[in-house]
């Protein structure tokens, strides 16, 4: 299976989520519904909240699918 990565930004973080690692645990959007939308294409709507709680709620992913890393 190819090694997907997605990536979602919002100017200030990038969040990358790479599909083949998910374990669809639905701690995302559980966590923080105005980001994570799962049904949704593009389901990551990064505008939906500040840049620190996006960092807060991904720091709680078990699969390490998501991540991010600061663009400046």
């Amino acid at each position: 299976m190819a090694d997907i990565t997605k990536e979602y930004t919002n100017g200030e973080i990038t969040v990358l989520w790479k599909p083949t690692v998910c374990i669809h645990s639905a701690i995302c959007f559980r966590g923080l519904p105005s980001v994570f939308h799962p049904k949704e294409k593009p389901w990551v709507k990064i505008e939906g909240a500040p840049s620190e709680e996006i960092k807060s709620q991904i720091d709680k992913c078990p699969s390490g699918a998501l991540s991010y890393f600061s663009n400046s």
